[in-house]
Parts: C-alpha cells; sequence; structure tokens
C-alpha cells in the first residue's frame, strides 16, 4: 500500500477548518507537514526542525507588527509549512508588509476566522501522521520480507531491479564501478535513453534519489530512482535504502562463490609467477575472466603472515576478496595466488603506467585502515611489491623482487619505510653482502681459475680482463691498449 504525504491543502479540508481564509502564500499551498506546533513566543528559530505548521494566537506580537514581521522572517528560514492564527482576540488583521513577503517566498498564511480549539487540530493531524507512519513502516517490512524470499532464489540482481521498479514504479538507474549503467526499464536506444536520464535539462521537472552500495568500505555501486511525474516519497527513500542493502548482500554473496572458484586456478597462476607461460596464454586467459580488460603491464604484491598459525586462523578467502575489492578500485585486476602462510597477488594495471605505484600505495593505506584490519582480525603482515612489469610474461622478474623486498622488511624491521622494491636502494645491496658474508670467496668463485692460471704461466690473462672491461669489451680498443694484434687478444 502507497502512503502519500501529508500538505497544507490536505489539512485545510479536515475538521475545524471550515472557516479559514488564506491570506497569503496561495503558492505554497502544496508544502509538506511532518508535525504541528502551537507557537506564541516570537523568538522561534531554533525551536525548529523545518515542515512544521504552526498554530498561533497572535498573543506573541499582538499589533507589534514589526515583531509579527520577524516571526514570519523565522518561519521562512526555518523551512516551516505555513501559519495559522486565530483571528479576533489578539490579531484583528494582517499587515500588507507581511502579506507580501509570504506571497514573496510562497509560504501559506491561513486566518480562523471563528475561535477554534487547537489542542483538538493538533491531537486529530498527530494521530493521522502516526498512523501514516505507521503505514510506511508496515509497507517498509512487507517489501523488506518478499526482498528476503527473493534474495533466496535469485540467480542474478536485474531481478531486484525489476522488483523495485515495479513496486514503486520510477525508473530505476545501477551502475557497477567501472561497468556501463543499467536502467530498468530497459530502453530500445539504451545510450541515448541513459544520457536522458542524467540531463536535468531535458527533464527540468525530474527528481532524483540516490543510494551507494558499499562493501568492505568502498562504494562498489550506486542504485538510484528517478521520478518526473511525481515527488519522491519518504517511504521511496526508505524502499530504495532497503534494497540497496539487498543489493549489496547479492553482490557479496556473488564476489564470496567468485572468490572460492578461484581458489581452483591456483595452479595455473603459480606456473605464471615461475614464468611458464606465453604472452598469448596469459592474454587468453585474462580475456576469458574480464573480456574488456586492456592490460598495461601489472607486478606482484606479497601479504605474508608471521607464521602458519595466523595464516590458518584467518578468512583467506575473505581477506583475497577484500583486498580485491580495494585494489580494483585503484584500477587494477588481482589474481590471488595461495603460498604457505603467504597470499601472492598478480596485480594487472588497467590505468596509466606513470601512476601505478601511488595508487598502489593508496591502496596499501585503505587496507591497513579498513574495519577489518583495525579490528584486529587480520594479524600482522610484511608487504613486498615487486618491480613492474610491462610485458605480462615477465611476471616472474617481479615475483622474485617482491620475494627480495619480504626478505629485506623481514631483515629491517620498522627501518624499511617503503614496501616497494624499486625504493629499497642501499637495502638491496646490503642484503646482496648478507647474502655472501665473504666478498673474497665471491670473487675466488669466478676468478680463481684465471688467478691460478697467471700465477702458474706467468700469464696476463688478468690484465687483460680489465683493460677489456675498461673498454666497455671493445676488442679493437683492448688490443690497441695492450699492443697487441686481435688474433692475440683472442688467444
Amino acid at each position: 500500500m502507497k502512503t502519500s504525504k501529508l500538505t497544507v491543502s490536505d489539512i485545510l479540508k479536515r475538521k475545524h477548518f471550515e472557516h479559514i481564509q488564506i491570506a497569503a502564500g496561495h503558492q505554497g499551498l502544496n508544502r509538506t507537514v511532518k508535525w504541528v506546533h502551537v507557537v506564541e513566543v516570537t523568538k522561534i528559530n531554533k525551536l525548529l526542525k523545518g515542515k512544521e505548521l504552526i498554530l498561533s494566537t497572535g498573543v506573541g506580537w499582538k499589533e507589534n507588527k514589526s515583531l509579527f514581521l520577524s516571526f514570519v522572517q523565522q518561519l521562512i528560514e526555518c523551512d516551516a509549512s505555513g501559519l495559522c492564527i486565530e483571528m479576533g482576540t489578539y490579531a484583528s488583521s494582517i499587515p500588507q508588509e507581511i502579506i507580501n513577503l509570504a506571497n514573496e517566498h510562497h509560504f501559506p498564511i491561513i486566518l480562523f476566522l471563528k475561535e477554534v480549539p487547537f489542542v483538538e487540530i493538533t491531537q486529530d493531524i498527530h494521530t493521522y501522521l502516526i498512523n501514516q507512519h505507521y503505514q510506511i513502516i508496515s509497507t517498509l517490512e512487507s517489501y523488506s520480507q518478499e526482498l528476503n524470499k527473493k534474495l533466496l532464489s535469485i540467480d542474478h540482481y536485474d531481478e531486484i531491479l525489476k522488483f523495485l521498479h515495479d513496486y514503486l514504479g520510477h525508473q530505476v538507474i545501477f551502475r557497477i564501478n567501472g561497468k556501463e549503467v543499467e536502467l530498468v526499464p530497459k530502453y530500445v536506444q539504451q545510450s541515448k535513453e541513459e544520457q536522458q536520464w542524467f540531463d536535468p535539462t531535458l527533464h527540468p521537472q525530474q527528481k532524483t534519489a540516490s543510494q551507494s552500495i558499499r562493501i568492505f568500505g568502498n562504494e562498489y555501486a550506486e542504485l538510484s530512482i528517478v521520478s518526473i511525474d511525481k515527488e519522491i516519497s519518504e517511504l521511496d527513500l526508505l524502499i530504495l535504502d532497503r534494497t540497496a542493502t539487498a543489493l549489496a548482500q547479492h553482490l557479496l554473496r556473488d564476489l564470496y562463490v567468485e572468490e572460492k572458484k578461484r581458489v581452483q586456478e591456483n595452479e595455473w597462476l603459480k606456473s605464471w609467477l615461475e614464468g611458464e607461460h606465453t604472452s598469448e596464454a596469459i592474454v587468453d586467459y585474462l580475456t576469458d575472466h574480464e573480456a574488456e580488460l586492456k592490460p598495461k603491464g601489472g607486478f606482484v604484491s606479497i601479504f605474508r603472515f608471521k607464521s602458519s598459525k595466523q595464516y590458518s586462523n584467518l578468512d583467506i578467502t575473505y581477506f583475497k576478496l577484500l583486498c580485491r575489492t580495494i585494489f580494483e578500485q585503484q584500477g587494477f585486476s588481482t589474481f590471488p595466488v595461495d603460498f604457505r602462510n603467504s597470499v601472492v597477488f598478480i596485480m594487472v594495471n588497467k590505468r596509466d603506467i606513470k601512476t601505478w605505484k601511488n595508487r598502489m600505495k593508496i591502496g596499501i593505506k585503505y587496507l591497513m585502515e579498513s574495519d577489518f584490519a583495525n579490528k584486529k582480525r587480520i594479524p600482522n603482515f610484511l608487504i613486498g611489491v615487486g618491480k613492474f612489469a610491462e610485458n605480462l610474461s615477465h611476471m616472474d622478474k617481479s615475483y622474485r623482487t617482491a620475494l627480495e623486498t619480504i626478505k629485506i622488511r623481514n631483515q629491517l624491521g620498522e627501518k624499511a619505510n617503503s614496501y616497494f622494491y624499486e625504493d629499497l636502494h642501499i637495502y638491496r645491496i646490503i642484503s646482496l653482502i648478507h647474502k655472501y658474508s665473504d666478498l673474497q670467496e665471491v670473487v675466488k668463485e669466478y676468478l680463481e681459475p684465471v688467478i691460478q692460471y697467471d700465477k702458474k704461466y706467468n700469464g696476463k690473462l688478468m690484465e687483460t680482463l680489465k683493460v677489456y672491461l675498461a673498454c666497455n669489451g671493445s676488442k679493437k680498443e683492448t688490443a690497441k691498449r695492450l699492443f697487441v694484434v686481435r688474433q692475440t687478444l683472442y688467444h
């Protein structure tokens, strides 16, 4: 059952309004009334919340025109619905300045020509308003129950959109971030119609209400209703909000199921990280998952938990879904791979390459500030972001540098102030020194045969090698500096 708003015009048709005169504001009789107040004081700007119909005997201003004018001005500023004055006892006439002010702002001023019981008027209207609110709650509850039944059986969210349209009669517009706008009902020339619904110049009387759909604290989609020929009521707004909540639940369920399916693809993705797939195979895989994806390079990021116990206690599917939601907002398609106590994400970039690093920083910031993380549901973990690879078949190089980043961050602790391999600079060299603690051993490993040959045969292989490297591999220049011919150099 639909409920409509109560207007000043509706109230004038009720009991006790038989003997009235509309002194001003005829064009404002369609103003909404949400409550009725009896007011006899002249300073009321802090007492009202808007949409109140005011009843008064005029005792507060009596025949004081300036006080009366100030009183009406305050009512207009507070967005009151109108003013009803009982004529005779304290008020005998309405000054022309006040009539002009009320007409200018379409503010109704109604005169009671006979004495009326204010208490009965307020009781009558308040009873009507309370019953109307009860009817709104009952209708909303009925709608919610039907909607919940549908959630258990529907396969696609478009059935929810159609249900909303059928119930309210308004045009429904739905947009998931990064996807085309969907209209219910649909039109043959949809692209032109989409523009029309969002163009206020084509429909100046258009009324619109929107509700964002948030998943894990991020705006994932937006649901709107549009009306051209009638107002959007309070009930419409409540139903819109309930529908948005139902859509969020349905979308989250779909995302969760989809994330479960991704687990089955883990082995293929591991082979990708090992560099075993060609560019063509990778493009085919990406096209199967996101037909319109136009990759612009990518990189690997690793989230390593402190221990296997922490990893096993975490809802990994939920964590991957959270990461996916956050990083897709920043222009990355994510492909997670499980490794013991780590989650490795292959991040395919969809936006400008120049901004990838800054967008990744924003995504990590959102992850660390999310409610899920702040409620200690995610244990401490290390983050390592590898080198950017413009060719997706080179993702193994990014993976190795991401592992090196994790290793360095684990050794340095809080001293490592970046998640990115390319920012670590000197720490990468320090890591190599840790790997080969005795650099003399490294030298011997590679040059020992040359050194021993020179000692045994009094040769000059080391000297030849030094000059050759100093000449950047130029054989002609090396032979010239050593005062030998090329054949001797080759020997």
